[in-house]
């Protein structure tokens, strides 16, 4: 039994991938919610793919930092992550609640990066998969 060729997904590159996708789905939502009477809820959409991909850079940033700098504990390294959470949820918890029912489309936006961030990760996987078959 051979082994099997695995490449490795760069996270940089899946990151670029999303934003791009992110960026038409940003447009195609505008659209669709300017046409049924809600224009502000594919902006609030738009806001949170946004703060979806800032989040996720800055957690890259946040790793490569944390592996490069030894003086770094995995403390202050939970405590960052805790707090750049924090922010983001409370964007998103303000938004939401300052702007009903529109601004509940900031967690759809969350949810929907995260989720094409997720496919974007899995699909090189499955593909090595499906050529060492």
């Amino acid at each position: 039994m051979g082994s099997v060729g695995y490449t490795p997904v760069s996270a940089a590159a899946n990151l670029r991938r999303s934003i791009v996708i992110s960026a038409a789905v940003a447009v195609v939502a505008v659209v669709v919610t300017i046409a049924v009477g809600h224009p502000f809820m594919g902006l609030f959409g738009v806001v949170g793919l946004a703060l979806g991909a800032l989040n996720n850079w800055l957690l890259q940033r946040s790793v490569l930092r944390y592996g490069a700098d030894e003086s770094i504990g995995k403390k202050q390294f939970r405590n960052g992550v805790m707090r750049r959470l924090a922010a983001v949820t409370l964007i998103a918890v303000g938004l939401a609640i300052l702007v009903r029912p529109d601004g509940l489309a900031v967690f759809f936006g969350l949810a929907l990066f995260h989720a094409i961030m997720l496919i974007g990760a899995a699909a090189p996987v499955f593909a090595s998969l499906r050529s060492a078959a």
